[in-house]
């Protein structure tokens, strides 16, 4: 009976040790599942904003090397005028200088640049385009700076600094003044960075722009500018004075941050203090070789942590619900023993049930609050059921303050309520549900959102249609990078049509000069008849005076509408048109080049919806580069063909020519922007022509004859 006893015993201790184990090893689980769940979720938030940071390292990086390479060429270009050389070559001739301080003035103020200036070989500024200023470079001599003794010696000259006239800072790009292997002197342009600047101040995230000796000279943090990244060196610190590159500042203090050393990749932990906060935030850094500078984007952490607390919560929270209901079970078993029994089967399809549908809902829960997307959901009349947290980041608005609401929702922008009331409608009725709608929305601290909407129906368990579930996409980054490219593509495409004019410009001043020399002959006849009382003399003299300034002033306006700074848009036009108003504009410099031009043209085309000055700007220059490659030949073989036609459904413009042709590896980079083989080219044109072709959604080939010459088609398609 004793032995009876002590088995019974050790049995129910056998299970209390059991019961133990299974409780800290369940506890086990439980923490590592929830430690677990907030890492992933703040990788997945890290991820996002690295993903983030190199989408704006990538704008800024375009930006900077566009705004270089807009300005770039131009002291290059002011130093070959042939008044330029004779101001080096007489420098003290005050006429001279005059006309070359006028011109710099000028040129300047045409490319927007803070100034342009001419050096001799000393050092000594001659000209300057801020001549007439209070701070002019006038009698100035920068011979200590770099970008001077680059360009004298032979190299393009790149150098920033805080101007020692003015005080502003810029970027110098100079290069030497030349004649044969003579240098006579060095022209500097110095450009603002200060829109790029200006840019990044309206960006949450911190940038700056880091030159070779790990000093901040540009960014968004005021107090970081002219600060060090890492202790300097005596012999930079005494470069930096040397050459005034930053001003009078005798010492370059350490910047007010901490970082630590990179984990992976170009990404730095840092700790800095911005707005009175401190803040741990995450930093990647751009190289810049051809600069010599780095370009560093913080962003905030803050975002990550909170991540991560919230992956915590909602991990223990589905921790505690499974231990609450498991608890629950417990005692229910130990209540209705009896019951359980008859019923064990059916109470474990329950708890398995109840167990998926926690699971389901937790998963769901956690995914649409991890999403960066906003998420809505709204029952059959509209009302608001659900909202995400990336709703409420997109809306500034709290989830008590959007669930629960009827339309209009409060985010609605008040500019375009009928437009959103429109969509609202189609959305109810089942229209367009799964097409986007763009629309702005206010925020409630008052700017606006430019966003995308995507609705799909709402579809219970039971197949049963009780409301519609809208995605709302932040695209306010996306439509100013798009508005940004749109700018430099106009830029880019006028600069273009300049660079053309600017080689057919002697031939258009002859042929304006006919007229004008014509004016002044029938003027001073007039005059004769006048006093003279010659009646029937002094009408046909003025119908021809009317006649040759009708005459110059047709020149004029195609010059002018061909380099104006906005195109029409697209509208209705025909390709034969737009031939005809390229060939009427160019009859001068086809005269001048002694070339025949051939044309055939189909009367029957169709007209299209395209960009006319655009369309006018390629002609214009597959013709000239037609012209351009047969200036070896002799008068006889100088023909251009220019044919329109229609192949499917699109239209086509063919410029071919008796040249010689383009040999292959050239071919390999005609399209490339900066590529040419014309010693005073700027490689813009093909380049420009392919991307007005791609914006009609047609396109640019070429082929080489094989009776010898260069074949360029332009197909365009009927509908655009």
């Amino acid at each position: 009976m004793t032995i009876d006893l002590q088995a019974s015993e050790a049995e129910p201790r056998s299970k209390h040790i059991r019961r133990v184990w299974i409780q800290a090893l369940a506890a086990v689980v439980a923490i590592a599942f929830i430690w677990l769940a907030g890492e992933g979720t703040a990788q997945r938030e890290k991820q996002l904003q690295v993903d983030a940071i190199h989408r704006t390292l990538e704008v800024q990086t375009l930006a900077l090397r566009g705004t270089v390479a807009r300005y770039n060429r131009i002291p290059f270009v002011s130093g070959q005028q042939a008044n330029v050389h004779a101001l080096l070559k007489s420098p003290r001739n005050d006429a001279l200088v005059n006309q070359v301080n006028r011109y710099l003035e000028e040129t300047n103020r045409r490319v927007g640049a803070e100034a342009l200036y001419l050096m001799d070989t000393d050092g000594n500024t001659l000209a300057a385009s801020n001549w007439q200023e209070p701070k002019s470079f006038v009698g100035d001599n920068y011979a200590f700076r770099p970008y001077f003794q680059d360009a004298k010696a032979g190299r393009e000259g790149f150098f920033y600094a805080v101007g020692t006239s003015t005080g502003v800072p810029g970027l110098y790009l100079s290069t030497a003044v030349r004649e044969g292997d003579a240098t006579l002197g060095v022209m500097t342009i110095k450009v603002s960075l200060g829109e790029i600047e200006e840019a990044w101040n309206r960006n949450k995230e911190p940038v700056s722009l880091i030159d070779a000796h790990g000093i901040i000279f540009l960014g968004s943090v005021p107090d970081w500018k002219y600060t060090a990244t890492r202790p300097l060196k005596a012999d930079e610190l005494a470069w930096v004075h040397k050459h005034w590159q930053y001003g009078d500042r005798q010492d370059i203090a350490p910047v007010a941050w901490s970082q630590r050393s990179p984990a992976e990749g170009r990404s730095f932990d840092t700790y800095a203090t911005l707005d009175g906060r401190k803040q741990h935030l995450l930093a990647l850094e751009e190289e810049l070789p051809e600069f010599e500078w780095k370009l560093s984007v913080m962003s905030d952490l803050a975002p990550v942590q909170w991540a991560r607390w919230i992956g915590y919560a909602m991990a223990a929270l589905l921790a505690l619900v499974l231990l609450l209901a498991f608890k629950i079970l417990q005692l229910r078993e130990r209540r209705y023993a009896e019951m359980r029994r008859h019923r064990l089967q059916l109470e474990k399809r329950v708890q398995e049930r109840t167990a998926e549908l926690q699971e389901a809902h937790a998963f769901r829960k956690a995914m649409g609050d991890s999403l960066v997307v906003g998420i809505h959901a709204r029952d059959l009349q509209g009302r608001i059921m659900y909202v995400n947290p990336a709703l409420c980041e997109i809306t500034g608005y709290q989830p008590d303050e959007l669930v629960g609401q009827p339309p209009p929702y409060p985010y609605w922008h008040p500019e375009d309520l009928d437009k959103h009331w429109q969509y609202f409608d189609a959305v109810l009725s089942g229209q367009n549900t799964l097409h986007g709608f763009e629309s702005r929305i206010r925020h409630r601290e008052g700017h606006d959102v430019a966003t995308m909407f995507y609705s799909a129906p709402l579809i219970d368990g039971m197949g049963q249609h009780n409301g519609w579930v809208t995605s709302v996409v932040d695209i306010t980054d996306q439509k100013r990078a798009e508005e940004q490219q749109r700018l430099q593509a106009a830029r880019m495409q006028r600069s273009g049509r300049l660079a053309t004019m600017g080689e057919m410009a002697s031939t258009l001043a002859h042929e304006l000069s006919q007229p004008l020399m014509a004016l002044g002959s029938f003027a001073g006849a007039a005059r004769t008849y006048a006093e003279r009382g010659h009646r029937e003399l002094l009408q046909e003299t003025l119908l021809d005076i009317s006649i040759q300034a009708k005459r110059a002033a047709e020149i004029v306006g195609r010059i002018r509408g061909f380099v104006r700074q906005q195109t029409p848009g697209f509208q209705a036009c025909t390709v034969n048109e737009v031939v005809n108003n390229v060939l009427a504009l160019m009859r001068p410099e086809i005269r001048h080049q002694q070339a025949r031009v051939i044309v055939q043209l189909n009367a029957e085309l169709p007209a299209i919806q395209a960009d006319r000055v655009l369309l006018e700007q390629v002609v214009l220059n597959l013709v000239l580069n037609a012209l351009q490659a047969m200036q070896d030949k002799y008068p006889v073989d100088k023909v251009v063909r220019v044919e329109t036609g229609l192949q499917g459904d699109m239209v086509f413009i063919r410029v071919s020519d008796r040249g010689p042709g383009i040999a292959a590896p050239v071919a390999e980079q005609l399209f490339e922007p900066f590529f040419t083989t014309k010693p005073e080219g700027l490689g813009l044109g093909l380049n420009i022509c392919r991307t007005s072709v791609e914006s009609h959604r047609g396109r640019l080939e070429f082929e080489n004859a094989p009776q010898g010459g260069a074949i360029f088609t332009v197909y365009l398609p009927l509908e655009s």
